[in-house]
């Protein structure tokens, strides 16, 4: 009896290698890359949330010369809608990126909330250092998007 389970056992190991060895991939998978679809839909908020990174020695300006008015317009507009317009270009950036690009978005959301009370505190050094931090964060997430191909 104690033969017939060890033989049992040796067929069943030679069974599920067997197995093993035929479930792997035979092709090599191409690494993911966009869709068409996908590139049209980043390159469309390109350009809106380029605009904004552009615009930021205004808000240095602003915040430089105590214009806490404006500098809460500009968190509250053109900021707040690049922010917006990140959630939208996430989900169409390669699975591996996305990650990134969610938690960039977050940290970009806590320094505009920093930036904001700074802003209420009437505190020019905070104030500077948040939208310093809020506009780094905004290059990481361009860094992130797909080049737009020559030719």
């Amino acid at each position: 009896m104690a033969r017939q389970r060890s033989i049992f056992s040796f067929v069943l190991v030679l069974l599920a290698t067997f197995l093993m060895s035929c479930g792997g991939p035979g092709v090599a998978v191409a690494p993911p890359t966009y869709t068409p679809t996908q590139l049209e839909r980043i390159q469309a908020y390109i350009p809106e949330i380029q605009a904004v990174r552009d615009r930021s020695d205004e808000l240095k300006t602003l915040i430089q010369k105590g214009d806490w008015i404006n500098v809460r317009n500009f968190i509250h507009g053109p900021i707040t809608e690049a922010r917006l317009n990140l959630t939208y270009v996430t989900p169409n950036l390669l699975p591996k990126d996305q990650p990134a690009a969610r938690q960039i978005t977050r940290d970009l959301f806590n320094d505009l909330v920093k930036l904001d009370k700074a802003t209420s505190a009437s505190n020019p050094l905070v104030a500077l250092n948040q939208s310093k931090a809020a506009f780094t964060d905004l290059d990481k997430f361009l860094d992130l998007l797909p080049k737009k191909e020559e030719g």
